[in-house]
């Protein structure tokens, strides 16, 4: 029997269990059963971290769990970036990845707060440096003080690029009340 002759047949008793079934009578669940992502998730934009340089939030609500996406070090409102120099036409000339690291923790902190989360609650971090060799070791002290005491889960991962010139890119996911 095809898919297509299984699915028509069973069609009939899957509406009626809809009829049946509260979050599907709400419409929370798609034609399979399985909750909508999307009724469960808040996004949130924070009022004091650098706008996002693309179309998503800065974190998203799911449960009791809070997804940051990417964050760099830029100030909010300008394109400063904290620990770049650029030259007249905009190429980097250099760069402090210590500036940037306490920066960029700012910016986490910032969102964390303003959603409603806190530092302490972060259970899980991924970074990406645009220069592993150079910068490891650096960003390493400077994030062994910011997590002295019960440190999340961490990756870190060297990536040739990050969408505006910035060293570091830190994603984040904390719990949340």
């Amino acid at each position: 029997m095809c898919r297509q002759t299984r699915i028509g047949i069973l069609w009939p008793a899957l509406a009626r269990f809809r009829k049946l079934d509260p979050l599907a009578a709400a419409g929370r669940t798609d034609r399979r059963g399985r909750i909508k992502i999307h009724d469960m998730d808040q996004p949130f934009e924070s009022s004091r971290a650098p706008e996002p340089v693309g179309a998503y939030p800065h974190a998203r609500r799911v449960g009791n769990l809070l997804f940051l996406s990417g964050v760099g070090p830029r100030e909010r409102g300008t394109k400063k970036i904290p620990g770049v120099r650029l030259d007249d036409a905009g190429v980097l000339v250099s760069y402090d990845i210590e500036t940037q690291c306490r920066s960029v923790f700012q910016n986490v902190r910032y969102i964390l707060e303003d959603a409603g989360s806190s530092w302490d609650r972060i259970v899980d971090v991924t970074v990406f440096l645009t220069n592993m060799k150079n910068d490891f070791a650096a960003y390493n002290k400077i994030y062994a003080q910011y997590f002295d005491e019960d440190p999340p889960c961490r990756t870190t991962v060297e990536v040739n690029a990050l969408p505006t010139p910035i060293a570091i890119e830190l994603k984040v996911i904390a719990t949340i009340d």
